[in-house]
C-alpha cells in the first residue's frame, strides 16, 4: 500500500481518472444545449471523484480521510444517476451506458477496498 501522500499510486485514484477521461468523451457527443446542463453536471461529478480521493489522503486525521472519500463515493453515485437520465433521454445508446457504468463499478470497487482499508489501518 502506497503512503497516503502518494495517492497518484491508488488504483482507486488511477480508475477514477480513467472515468473522468470516459465521461469526457461521452458528453462531448451530447446535444449543445446540454453542454450547460446535464453534461456539465456529469463532468463536475467525474472530477469530483478522484479530486476528492487526492484531497482526502492529504488530510491530517484519518477521519477526514475516510470523510472524503465517502464524497468521491457520493459523487460515484450521482454521476451513476446522470448516466441513467443521459441514456433515458437519448444522448448515450445502451453499449455506452453499459460500458460507462462498467469503468464506474470498478471504480466504486476499488474506492471501497481503500475505504476498507482505511478503517482497519492505525493511520497517525
Amino acid at each position: 500500500m502506497p503512503s497516503l501522500n502518494s495517492y497518484t499510486e491508488l488504483d482507486a485514484w488511477k480508475k477514477a481518472r480513467t472515468l473522468v477521461c470516459a465521461v469526457y468523451k461521452l458528453t462531448a457527443k451530447f446535444p449543445k444545449e446540454e453542454m450547460y446542463g446535464l453534461a456539465a453536471q456529469m463532468r463536475r461529478a467525474a472530477v469530483s471523484i478522484p479530486s476528492n480521493i487526492a484531497e482526502g489522503c492529504c488530510r491530517q486525521y484519518q477521519k477526514e480521510t475516510i470523510q472524503f472519500q465517502y464524497v468521491s463515493r457520493g459523487s460515484q453515485y450521482e454521476l451513476e444517476t446522470q448516466m441513467y437520465l443521459s441514456y433515458d433521454l437519448g444522448f448515450i445508446n445502451e453499449n455506452e451506458l453499459n460500458q460507462a457504468l462498467e469503468i464506474l463499478v470498478e471504480c466504486r470497487k476499488l474506492l471501497r477496498g481503500f475505504v476498507n482499508y482505511l478503517n482497519k489501518a492505525d493511520l497517525k
